[in-house]
């Protein structure tokens, strides 16, 4: 099915939905009404529902909120199988759940837990009968008319092949296609010719070996037919890279991308990383971070900070701050440590470093001396989550091109690598594997998945070198 298509009937079903849960929820009150006054002695207990209708602004949004998170509307609009119905149960016992805890949480008495435990079951009842209807009605010849968009294949034989296939595969059936045409073969007249004979709905261009001037006069052709053109962009192989179409100074661009898009879950992110990194400076500012100052001051001479240039965004040079836990002149003996690095690749990490002081592995150990990159991230520098940030000349020595995509997202206090068991890492493939990892799977979920698991490793003081 078309992205656009399966998303305006996934809002429909969720708007439907809506209604059928408010719906329920009316039911199992009036359902009460009746049980109550037939019982005797039962019509003081009875409450209006105009008590009940504020329910109604938890119920409406959040139900269909919750079906989504249970991969309800993952299906097609007709489909109705075991594990669909499933989907519709937990959604419906969720949605009686959080209606319990609000009514725990703000001590309201009036209502009445039949009434929340009838209402999950009416709503499961509705949810069911609806899809099971639209089921039936998608069977009918005028459902699938009516569902059903019709195109016309443009491109040569074997990109046609394949596209052919994959619409075969594709579990939905909403999409038909009426007729091929090869511009290799055909002129483009004989397009409009199959406009006319089919009425189809649009035209599909899988033109990766058709020349672009053929293109342009099928979407020309197009315009004037009154007709939707669609341009396949798979032109070129890419391995990982998604495609989405964008604007360019009012021009239309296709973008191949990577890495995560910007979107609203990015917004949230960095919303996130200022208010997170904030609040954490004030709370560990005074509790930590000043008696550590303090601390490192009195122990060895030299500054309390360590500056470093690091590789941001996009290997963007910027100095990253840590307390310092070394000599003054560890960088200088450095070399002198060469061959007992234990990371294979760029990356330079020996344990029981005879560099790091002995107040230094105290702090690191609990990660105390990570604390002013806080700075880094309120900059904009460097993130709550995401990879861990290397020196530029460490950058340099990258042998393989495909680790630097590790660059791609800004770099973290904490990342998947970190939460992973950093020290049995001895490959720096194996580390860039996680980073690309987290790349690719990246969601806000994920990033509080690695701060939950970030808590105890540095609490408890394990995993750091």
């Amino acid at each position: 099915m078309l992205k656009r298509q399966r998303q305006i009937r996934m809002q429909v079903q969720q708007l439907m939905d809506a209604g059928l849960m408010a719906i329920a929820y009316w039911i199992a009150h009036s359902i009460r009404h009746v049980a109550v006054g037939i019982w005797p002695g039962g019509l003081a207990e009875i409450q209006p529902f105009s008590e009940y209708i504020w329910l109604w602004m938890i119920v409406i949004p959040f139900g269909p909120m919750i079906l989504e998170a249970q991969g309800f509307y993952a299906h097609s609009l007709t489909t109705l199988n075991r594990r669909r119905c499933w989907q519709a149960l937990r959604g419906c016992a969720l949605a009686s759940i959080g209606l319990i805890l609000v009514i725990f949480i703000l001590r309201i008495t009036y209502v009445a837990r039949s009434v929340v435990i009838l209402f999950g079951g009416f709503s499961l009842v509705l949810l069911v009968g609806r899809v099971w209807l639209t089921g039936r009605w998608g069977a009918t010849q005028l459902g699938r008319d009516q569902s059903r968009r019709r195109f016309i294949l443009v491109g040569a034989e074997g990109d046609a092949d394949r596209l052919l296939e994959d619409v075969k595969r594709d579990p939905s059936d909403d999409v038909e296609i009426l007729a091929h045409l090869d511009l290799n073969q055909a002129p483009v007249e004989r397009l409009v010719e199959l406009l006319h004979e089919h009425s189809a709905n649009g035209v599909i261009l899988s033109a990766k070996h058709t020349f672009f001037g053929r293109i342009e006069k099928v979407i020309q052709t197009c315009e004037l037919e009154g007709v939707e053109a669609w341009l396949m962009a798979d032109f070129f192989q890419t391995s990982i890279s998604r495609t989405s179409m964008d604007d360019f100074c009012g021009r239309p661009a296709l973008v191949f991308q990577s890495a995560p898009d910007a979107s609203w879950q990015g917004v949230a992110k960095h919303a996130i990383d200022f208010l997170g990194a904030a609040a954490l400076l004030l709370v560990a500012g005074p509790l930590f971070m000043i008696p550590a100052a303090l601390a490192i001051r009195l122990t060895s001479p030299g500054p309390i900070l360590f500056r470093q240039q690091r590789s941001g965004l996009n290997g963007r040079p910027f100095t990253m701050l840590k307390f310092r836990t070394m000599v003054t002149d560890a960088e200088q003996r450095r070399h002198e440590l060469a061959a007992c690095n234990e990371m294979e690749g760029p990356v330079f990490k020996v344990s029981d470093d005879p560099r790091v002081t002995p107040l230094g592995r105290f702090l690191r150990k609990y990660s105390v001396d990570e604390l002013p990159q806080l700075w880094n991230v309120l900059r904009g520098e460097m993130s709550l989550v995401g990879p861990r940030p290397l020196p530029v000349d460490e950058t340099r020595q990258f042998n393989d091109l495909a680790h630097r995509r590790r660059l791609s997202v800004k770099p973290g206090l904490t990342c998947l690598w970190q939460v992973s068991g950093r020290n049995e890492v001895r490959d720096f493939k194996d580390w860039v594997r996680l980073d690309l990892e987290y790349i690719d799977n990246w969601s806000l979920w994920l990033d509080l998945k690695i701060l939950l698991r970030t808590v105890p490793a540095v609490i408890l003081g394990t995993g750091a070198k």
